[in-house]
């Protein structure tokens, strides 16, 4: 398979674990990054090995040598870096939430399928191997009808109010910050495995810190000190630190999803359950390799990730033998595999329908969070 070039935007946590599930597949070629200025740039080039920097993304674009382009900068930047990046006739991988609002989204397809390129949400979580597994088993129907569906997605990196983030401001991340960036992943997952869709929500939302302590430098600069008062600035937080919402589907199932992310405890994990009239199946991303199983007239069950047991959908993106644990990283990996093949081999082109998530799953993630706060604000049911 032919090599493809590619040009990464933004270097802070998600940039370089793109970077590096590309690096394993051995057919896309990381040749350059941008990121806020050409310092910051070169430095990040230089840790990451990377022949190419810029310090303005627009220049990257320019590169011809790069025919992919992915966009791992805070939520403000992802619309107009992957309109540019289009009109410049690059394929476009976005970190979610793709853009601000729908609004917003809905000119990125248009300008996709006008530019005829390849377009992807960094849904990750799908690829776990489990979760393809599942989402087989409840097309072969072995849950039977599906009639209740649960979970959560709960953090605890913002418990405390002098913990801060660029996440927190609506500016940069937009008007919702738990359900647009974890609760978007579980609304996805859920719908990705079981095939079913939210009709109609209803939304319970608090911000438990409504004041948080921003600092006034980089924390590394109070390394081996306390902080004290006057290291901080005030901000007054409008974004939710927890929502809950009720959730009908499209087959009569109900359901419930929490989000938290001040959660003591609980460092990243999405959770849920889905029971069917003859099985139900619980999985916990804090351990991915494992899927309970729950029947009424017989022992319950763990199936363990393993190539040999799992059903084809799993088996085909799960790289080691069972007993050989794969995690979050290998998600990436996983999905980028997909994509760049579908891209080397110009599927897209083809007619063939991707079998990665795509702008299109993005402005669905949008779309429920939007009706989500809107919810939450009339407290009422809405229908989709």
């Amino acid at each position: 398979m032919r090599k493809v070039k590619v040009g990464i935007i933004g270097t802070g946590f998600i940039g370089p674990a793109h970077i590096e599930a590309l690096r394993r597949l051995g057919y896309a070629e990381v040749v350059a990054l941008a990121d806020m200025n050409e310092e910051v740039a070169r430095k990040k080039a230089e840790l990451l090995s990377i022949g190419k920097y810029y310090g303005d993304y627009r220049e990257m674009l320019k590169d011809t040598e790069i025919e992919v382009v992915h966009i791992c900068t805070p939520n403000h930047l992802h619309y107009i870096m992957s309109k540019d990046a289009m009109e410049a006739g690059k394929h476009v991988v976005c970190e979610k939430p793709m853009a601000m609002n729908t609004a917003e989204a809905e000119e990125m397809i248009k300008i996709a399928k006008e530019k005829q390129v390849v377009n992807a949400l960094h849904f990750n979580l799908r690829f776990y191997p489990l979760m393809h597994h599942v989402k087989m088993m409840i097309e072969n129907e072995e849950l039977g009808k599906i009639l209740a569906i649960n979970g959560s997605y709960q953090q605890d990196w913002l418990l405390y109010d002098t913990d801060f983030s660029w996440r927190l401001q609506p500016e940069f991340s937009g008007e919702s910050r738990a359900i647009a960036d974890i609760g978007s992943h579980w609304m996805d997952l859920v719908e990705f495995t079981t095939g079913l869709k939210v009709t109609e929500l209803c939304s319970d939302l608090a911000t438990f810190h409504p004041i948080r302590k921003k600092p006034l430098k980089p924390i590394e600069t109070y390394s081996g000190k306390s902080l004290s008062a006057e290291d901080y600035e005030e901000i007054e937080i409008t974004t939710e630190d927890y929502a809950t919402v009720l959730l009908r589907f499209n087959n009569g199932a109900h359901g419930s999803m929490t989000v938290n992310q001040v959660a003591a405890g609980r460092k990243n994990r999405l959770y849920f359950e889905v029971y069917g009239t003859k099985k139900a199946i619980g999985w916990d991303s804090e351990r991915p390799n494992e899927l309970w199983i729950g029947r009424r007239d017989a022992d319950n069950g763990i199936l363990l990730r393993d190539p040999s047991l799992m059903l084809p959908a799993g088996r085909e993106i799960a790289s080691f033998p069972g007993g050989h644990n794969e995690g979050f990283p290998d998600t990436s990996k996983q999905m980028f595999a997909k994509l760049y093949r579908y891209i080397s081999e110009k599927g897209y082109l083809k007619g063939e329908t991707p079998d990665f998530p795509t702008f299109e799953d993005g402005h669905r993630e949008l779309l429920l969070c939007e009706n989500m706060i809107k919810s939450a604000r009339d407290e009422k049911w809405i229908k989709l």
